[in-house]
């Protein structure tokens, strides 16, 4: 009796302990199932998480853009699901944020390390990325690591510092090594001072002096001076179906149309116009579009010459142009800009649609910044918002704001810190909405053109 007692028991026991396993497996594959690929499709929306920068993810003109987050967005189209970006200020927050499934996917060249690999999984395109010398091309050119002694590299304190420092070491000294410790100087100011002649060298990562170069033509970034580092995008280890997907569509795609577009845009195109002087002193004429231009310019009460100065700064009066971000038509209206303001599909290219549009746009401008109560100024803020969209500028006088400039004044204040938009600890300001921006394009554009205007003014009358 107490042996068939026992095994009762025995039985009973080993019953409960199966039905945990299938209970702890169906947990499991419950799980699975709603944080992995079927449950982004089910609920038919990819959240991906990524950094700002130039190569990754930027607000430009309103409309989002950047190598990374085009290539998201074809991968979460091939999936059949929209697309929601999610921003985080450093790597390490990317990482926590996906671990605390605030996303699906890290859409971020993420450096690659053992410690990483232990708590997420790598997938997507592997990415093999290096520190370059950014210097000018010609003759001059340095073209090994070897010749590097003697010359003086600017550099920025961080991981480039030591990595020079190390090369330094590596080739028995004499590299003059100059860290750039002025807050007010990016990496990316370094390599436009290297373009215009004001430095011979600095230093950065590849695909950051790739995008540079479509702004100055006149860089030689061949030159590697680091080890290769591999880097990609990452999921939650829950998530090896998403994950063989990224990688699945990284191979089917690297090849395609898209694909090869988006790299082209950011890493082969020529960011600027191509410009040349229309100027007719003799016939008292700017451009073939005068008469527009003298006709609209009234209704937001702008002096012709300036809304043509514009002009020849967006478009060099060339109404068929099409920038590198998509902009179009003489006054280079974004797509959707353009349907907002009215200008039909099919009708980007006419002057007239165009200009009418852009004047649209300039009278609303004018509203928003209502609180720069002086007109002249003003119109320079207008200016960098047709640029660079409004939400770039708006950032820029909150940051003037907060550090005891004057939001209403351009010139050595809300200039200022649009330049500054460019440096991780001003673009990740708690009083910045939207993010990393070049910004010393954008205050070049309204230099030149009030320039423009002026000359304009001497040159055409009334």
């Amino acid at each position: 009796m107490c042996k068939e007692k026992l095994f009762a028991g025995l039985l009973g026991v080993l019953f409960l302990l199966l039905s945990g396993c299938a209970n702890r497996q169906q947990t499991a594959d419950h799980a699975e199932a709603t944080t992995d690929l079927p449950a982004i499709r089910q609920r038919g929306e990819l959240v991906a998480l990524t950094l700002y920068s130039s190569t990754s993810y930027f607000n430009y003109r309103g409309e989002p853009m950047g190598f990374q987050y085009e290539l998201c967005r074809q991968f979460a189209d091939s999936l059949g699901v929209t697309l929601k970006v999610k921003v985080a200020n450093s790597p390490e927050e990317l990482i926590r944020k996906l671990q605390q499934g605030e996303g699906d996917l890290i859409a971020y060249n993420l450096n690659v390390t053992n410690e990483r690999k232990d708590s997420i999984l790598f997938c997507g395109e592997e990415n093999l990325s290096h520190q370059v010398l950014v210097q000018r091309a010609g003759r001059n050119a340095l073209k090994d690591v070897t010749e590097m002694p003697g010359k003086t590299i600017h550099v920025k304190p961080g991981r480039y510092q030591q990595r020079l420092e190390n090369l330094n070491n590596e080739l028995g000294g004499g590299i003059l090594i100059h860290p750039v410790t002025e807050d007010s100087i990016s990496e990316e100011d370094l390599i436009e001072q290297v373009a215009l002649g004001q430095i011979d060298y600095t230093i950065c990562d590849n695909e950051v002096a790739k995008v540079n170069r479509t702004y100055y033509s006149n860089l030689d970034i061949r030159l590697n001076v680091s080890f290769v580092q591999r880097s990609s995008w990452a999921v939650r280890k829950d998530e090896p179906l998403l994950a063989q997907a990224a990688n699945e569509w990284f191979k089917r795609n690297k090849t395609s149309n898209a694909y090869q577009s988006s790299a082209k845009r950011y890493f082969e195109q020529s960011k600027r116009i191509a410009h040349g002087s229309i100027l007719s002193v003799k016939k008292g004429q700017i451009s073939r579009f005068d008469s527009l231009f003298r006709h609209y310019a009234r209704r937001i009460d702008w002096d012709w010459r300036l809304l043509a100065s514009l002009a020849y700064a967006e478009s060099n009066f060339d109404p068929t142009v099409v920038s590198w971000a998509g902009a179009r038509g003489l006054m280079q209206l974004m797509p959707r800009t353009a349907r907002i303001l009215g200008v039909p599909p099919g009708k980007e290219d006419d002057p007239e649609e165009s200009i009418k549009a852009a004047v649209v746009y300039i009278g609303r401008l004018d509203k928003s910044f209502a609180s720069v109560g002086d007109k002249e100024e003003r119109i320079k803020f207008i200016l960098a918002s047709y640029n660079a969209g409004e939400g770039h500028i708006k950032d820029a006088m909150a940051l003037a704001k907060k550090y005891g400039a004057d939001p209403t004044c351009w010139k050595n204040n809300v200039e200022k810190y649009l330049k500054l938009k460019s440096h991780e600890r001003y673009f990740n300001d708690e009083v910045c909405k939207n993010g990393y921006f070049r910004g010393e394009e954008t205050c070049r554009f309204v230099k030149d053109i009030l320039q423009r205007h002026r000359l304009y003014k001497d040159k055409i009358k009334h």
